[in-house]
């Protein structure tokens, strides 16, 4: 695919070891880059001491570190790998298909009397609409190759650090780890790009755990430190000031061991969120937003939500005091909500999350009253046509472009009523509360890296 080679234009460290001994000791690495090989790989040739020199330098600890580092870096594209290669199999599926309908439409159009054209071009169109997805599904193709090429690339360094440290136990440190932090940021970029994408499926529902009332909201930190898996629950939807903190996924689902914290003010609606340590939430019967820090047990800021209505004026379509709607994505910590300026239309902005100050808004054509329930996934706004019954995903809001779409997106509603529906950007999974149940949703996004 051309426009996949031009984009996967990635240069594989091809490092060529030549035991060139300099005239002194003193003497050290020298590295030369020499231009793209015929294949578009970057050929770098090293000038090495001789094996005695450096045997006691303790750049060699260095070098371990740097080896460290990069088998670190080799651990983040497996993983990377893992889940590009699961939706990769689907998309190479889904291309087929799409391909193979087009062709076989054609064939049937083309054999038919007049009075069946019509038929035949009624879903001709429709393939039509589909036809956009199929350099999508290429695009996504070439960001598995990417992948792949970072794995190579990676395992190509780490084979020579593995050597040196055998052979030399020490080298210029600084220009080698110049060259693996150029490879950790490209790296870094590239996951970056393909954390976001644009949804286009929701998987099956999970039960995780069927307790409390039919309302409530349950959640995971996504800037929560490696190994803290914590779970923070809060049953109803107002006034309850009590949030269950659990140790783990597997408590939470095995167990009823829990920590109690107690907010110095009750909460409303469903709306609330756990990022970075905090909780923030909807103060009852007000627009005032309260972050609480879990660690001091403390307020650390509170702010009004201007023109924001509350208390049941503009409610999502279940009720419940779900006027004011805090949620998270990759981009940080948002609020969902509706005013009178706005004729009751979703107001979408972006907040900071130490002052709680608005960064920016945008105002949406969709009434906030006929929402069931809404999320951001990559500074979009997806909102669902209803809360019980057959469900949907079929609005989205784009903060990128300033612009709207409709589309349908199933989502099975499996107890038969939503009143929390979040989305967890470290987890690429959405968070329900669907009727005494907290169910979990995987994520199917499409990303393409430019």
């Amino acid at each position: 695919m051309e426009n996949g080679e031009n984009l996967l234009s990635v240069c594989v460290l091809l490092l060529l070891i030549t035991q060139v001994g300099p005239s002194t000791p003193e003497e050290g690495w020298q590295v030369y880059s020499s231009a793209q090989d015929s294949d578009g790989r970057c050929v770098c040739t090293v000038v090495a001491p001789q094996q005695t020199v450096c045997s006691r330098d303790a750049r060699s600890k260095q070098l371990r570190q740097l080896l460290e580092k990069v088998q670190n870096m080799s651990q983040s594209i497996e993983a990377l790998d893992q889940r590009t290669q699961k939706d990769l199999q689907f998309v190479e599926k889904m291309e087929v298909q799409l391909k193979g309908l087009e062709d076989k439409f054609k064939q049937v159009e083309d054999g038919h009397e007049s009075n069946n054209a019509r038929q035949y071009k009624f879903i001709k169109a429709k393939m039509e609409e589909l036809r956009p997805l199929i350099p999508v599904l290429e695009a996504y193709k070439a960001d598995a190759l990417l992948v792949q090429r970072f794995k190579e690339e990676v395992a190509n360094v780490t084979e020579l650090l593995g050597l040196l440290q055998e052979q030399l136990g020490g080298l210029d440190y600084q220009e080698l780890h110049g060259r693996v932090m150029n490879l950790e940021d490209r790296l870094r970029a590239c996951m970056q790009r393909l954390a976001c994408g644009k949804l286009t499926g929701i998987s099956e529902p999970v039960t995780i755990k069927t307790s409390g009332s039919r309302f409530g909201s349950w959640m995971t930190d996504p800037l929560s430190p490696a190994g803290d898996t914590r779970v923070w629950y809060m049953d109803g939807y107002h006034n309850n000031r009590f949030v269950r903190e659990y140790q783990s996924m597997y408590d939470f689902m095995m167990s009823d061991n829990f920590t109690s914290h107690r907010l110095p003010h009750p909460w409303s609606g469903t709306g609330q969120v756990v990022y970075n340590g905090s909780i923030y939430y909807n103060k009852f019967q007000s627009h005032t937003i309260i972050k609480f820090d879990f660690s001091t047990s403390l307020i650390s800021r509170s702010r009004q939500l201007d023109f924001a209505g509350y208390n049941n004026m503009y409610h999502y379509s279940w009720g419940g005091h779900s006027d004011i709607d805090l949620m998270v994505d990759e981009g940080g910590l948002w609020a969902v909500y509706a005013t009178n300026q706005n004729a009751g239309n979703i107001v979408l902005s972006q907040l900071n999350p130490n002052t709680l100050q608005i960064i920016r808004s945008w105002t949406t054509n969709h009434p906030k009253r006929s929402a069931g329930e809404s999320f951001m996934i990559c500074g979009t706004l997806y909102v669902t046509n209803g809360y019980s019954g057959g469900t949907k995903v079929y609005y989205a809001y784009s903060t990128n472009s300033s612009t709207y779409e409709y589309i349908d997106i199933p989502l099975t509603n499996k107890y038969s009523h939503l009143s929390m529906l979040d989305y967890n950007p470290r987890d690429r999974a959405l968070y329900a509360w669907n009727n005494g149940h907290q169910v979990l949703y995987n994520v199917t996004l499409y990303h393409i890296i430019q």
